[in-house]
């Protein structure tokens, strides 16, 4: 099993200028990736915001989104703004996208909360027809710099439409940041949705879950903070922080007793000192 960390882009404590200088210290702990968590109204930075500081300060560990709130956006926009990312990584860049669930963060005119698994279909095609390098409607030229591609993508979700979706058209899952035994059966419905597709070989299996190496009252009242708009949710994020380095063998023992192929870490707080006192553990 992969171990990535997450980037602190949405930690309410976040000086957004320390972004750079934690990817370079995440890449050179010999972590497998950086991912950003998606949230729009909350006092952080936009998740392409982060991954393309990560992209300019890195050079050869993966980026993930995980999960961007792709209905949320204008997809050509979000399209071509993950282009430029993928782009200036030299193609390390994998697109962890979802549905979103939170009211608050749907803030462009127009693009409400309703409709958005048949949204987010629309918009899949938008994305490929964008990093095909189609020329735009009314214009001759494409959005994309010769030699883009299309992202790999990953899908979080619990809909039945979820799994299916990414069956068809991506590579593979990624669980809530809920404890093992919750990601459980949504990692055998993808597996199962995989087969019914008649896709080659597995799908991949990715997980996220919060640590604290530090102190155990702050990080759990920062995780709180960050989902107390779905309370019911949150307290099940709650329950699976790994405190401390047991706490960290043990969760890693559990994510991979089902299957996981990588375990994303997210910090709690946006302490630098997190990224090496979780390395000597979990790498």
């Amino acid at each position: 099993m992969k171990i990535g960390i997450g980037i602190p882009n949405q930690g309410s404590d976040l000086d957004p200028k320390i972004i750079p200088e934690w990817s370079r210290r995440a890449e050179a702990a010999g972590f497998s990736s950086l991912a950003t968590a998606g949230r729009i109204a909350y006092p952080g930075v936009m998740d392409t915001v982060a991954l393309a500081a990560a992209a300019g300060a890195t050079s050869t560990i993966e980026l993930f989104s995980g999960v961007l709130i792709g209905p949320a956006w204008p997809a050509t926009l979000l399209a071509k703004e993950l282009a430029g990312v993928d782009g200036v990584s030299g193609g390390r860049l994998t697109l962890g996208i979802g549905l979103g669930g939170r009211a608050d963060d749907f803030v462009v005119d127009g693009l409400p909360m309703n409709g958005l698994g048949q949204r987010l279909d629309d918009d899949l095609q938008t994305y490929f027809d964008v990093w095909d390098g189609k020329e735009f409607e009314g214009s001759p030229n494409p959005g994309v710099p010769a030699g883009a591609r299309r992202l790999p993508l990953l899908f979080g979700g619990a809909a039945p439409a979820t799994f299916e979706r990414a069956a068809r058209v991506g590579e593979g899952y990624v669980g809530a940041a809920v404890p093992a035994p919750y990601v459980a059966p949504a990692f055998d419905q993808m597996r199962t949705a995989w087969k019914q597709a008649g896709r080659d070989g597995d799908p991949q299996l990715r997980a996220i879950a919060y640590f604290a190496m530090g102190d155990p009252e702050v990080a759990r009242r920062k995780v709180e903070e960050y989902y107390a708009v779905t309370p019911e949710f949150g307290q099940a994020v709650l329950t699976g922080i790994a405190y401390g380095p047991e706490g960290v063998r043990e969760l890693l023992r559990s994510f991979e007793d089902i299957g996981t192929d990588e375990l994303i870490l997210n910090p709690s707080t946006a302490d630098l000192d997190e990224i090496e006192r979780l390395a000597e553990v979990a790498l």
